[in-house]
């Protein structure tokens, strides 16, 4: 970090010599010396936390994961009161893929540029304009569907913005070694919001109404701009390499990067293989009537959306479990082996109590991949290229799910549902173990 960061990082966290050498990417753990014993080292890691510039930007996160939720259920929800259609709920996720997955390649190249905070808070505060925009248009009653997507892609365009920045600014924050337990406290915060907000927004909607969900979404993203304000400024290292302008030219140039950094390409690779192949949401419906319809078809579908949140969440609570270990590579190759193994058993099973295990033993899986494929990201990759590198993740996390809902969609149309999701457990599995062992990189790689 250049003398103006560092000079921030004194001003706003009152000079903390162990937060300036974290927010430098250097240092070491303050509990290094201090190994948990007992259960405690089950428990989650929470030194990341200790550090006041990283837990500001946790906090924030903490916020816009439940109020996100609110957003997201009450926009399909007025489109559905509107049109009667699920077809223009479809349309209406389209519309905000595509703006989502553009912004989030160009702010990757953006926040290699400038000064991530000063990129985290004109985001910030593009989203919470976004949910009072929100707000007015039910509050007035328009009903128009199309001013609900033009918002909706306008939002997500702020959040492929926002995106990238916000993750790699976590490498300026914490040091190398706390980087996994970093990434497992955001995960898990995330996740938790993917359970709590859904519930959260149906325990409100009949109380205050939809555009009061709106509302509240803003007002919490209020305490995110106060969060992200507190934080040491985040300019480009001056390593002479820093690019100073955010066109086509440096979003391609970060693809050429990964393809010359092997162990990111197969980082990338590993995640695809598991999203791709081995998510059978699409399944869930056609499944709950089918395979669990004795059970009650909507419980049923409820309890199969829940389980993989939840799941990993637990496995967030217990990260201590693993968020000290080194060898980064095979813990990837092994969650995502593990992710298939859930997905085989969660095909293979009529009961539902198993089906539900199997696929929160996936969640578990999940965050331990999430875990280590963030660090890897964030420590593989120069800081110059960081941004670029969290677009690319974006996109392959919002696409990759999407992708699958077509595969298995189609493929439970031409072999049934058991073996639609079987079979891609078990290409998960092998085309896993065939890229651990044709590519030594990925399972050499230590932190």
């Amino acid at each position: 970090m250049d003398t103006s960061s560092r000079s921030s990082v004194e001003d706003r966290d009152g000079g903390d010599d162990t937060t300036r050498a974290a927010a430098d990417g250097q240092g070491t753990s303050p509990s290094a010396a201090a190994p948990r014993r007992g259960w405690r080292r089950f428990a989650m890691d929470t030194r990341p936390l200790r550090r006041p510039a990283y837990r500001r930007l946790w906090s924030s996160t903490v916020v816009t994961a439940v109020g996100s939720q609110l957003t997201a259920v009450a926009v399909p929800k007025q489109i559905y009161d509107i049109t009667g259609s699920s077809a223009w709920v479809g349309y209406a996720s389209l519309a905000g893929l595509v703006p989502m997955v553009v912004f989030a390649l160009w702010g990757g190249a953006v926040a290699d540029t400038v000064d991530r905070r000063k990129l985290l808070l004109v985001t910030n505060i593009g989203i919470a304009v976004t949910s009072v925009l929100f707000w007015a248009q039910a509050a007035a009653g328009l009903e128009s569907v199309a001013v609900l997507m033009v918002l909706l892609a306008l939002q997500q365009a702020f959040f492929g913005l926002n995106s990238p920045a916000r993750t790699a600014s976590i490498a300026r924050l914490v040091p190398a070694d706390e980087l996994p337990a970093a990434n497992a406290l955001g995960s898990t915060v995330m996740q938790t919001g993917l359970v709590a907000g859904p519930l959260l927004a149906g325990a409100l909607i009949p109380v205050v109404g939809l555009p009061e969900l709106y509302l509240i979404d803003a007002l919490a993203l209020c305490a995110t701009v106060w969060a992200v304000w507190r934080l040491p400024a985040l300019p480009p290292l001056d390593t002479g390499r820093a690019p100073r302008r955010a066109g086509l030219r440096e979003v391609v140039d970060g693809f050429r990067y990964i393809g010359m950094q092997q162990v990111l390409l197969l980082s990338f690779l590993a995640d695809i293989i598991a999203m791709v192949f081995g998510m059978p949401r699409a399944l869930f419906p056609q499944m709950a009537e089918e395979t669990f319809g004795a059970y009650g078809p909507e419980f049923a579908l409820g309890l199969l959306f829940a389980a993989i949140p939840v799941g990993a969440v637990i496995g967030g609570l217990f990260s201590g479990a693993f968020s000290r270990a080194r060898r980064h590579g095979w813990m990837v190759i092994g969650s995502v082996i593990g992710w298939g193994l859930a997905v085989i058993g969660f095909g293979l099973t009529g009961n539902l109590w198993v089906a539900v295990a199997c696929l929160a033993a996936g969640g578990v899986a999940d965050m331990v991949s999430m875990v280590f494929r963030g660090a890897i990201l964030l420590s593989a990759a120069t800081d110059e290229m960081r941004g670029r590198m969290q677009g690319v993740f974006t996109v392959v996390v919002a696409g990759g799910p999407r992708l699958a809902d077509v595969l298995h969609g189609t493929g439970a149309a031409a072999v049934g549902t058991r073996w639609a999701v079987v079979g891609g457990g078990v290409l998960v599995v092998v085309l896993t173990l065939v890229l651990a062992f044709a590519t030594p990189s990925l399972r050499r790689y230590r932190v």
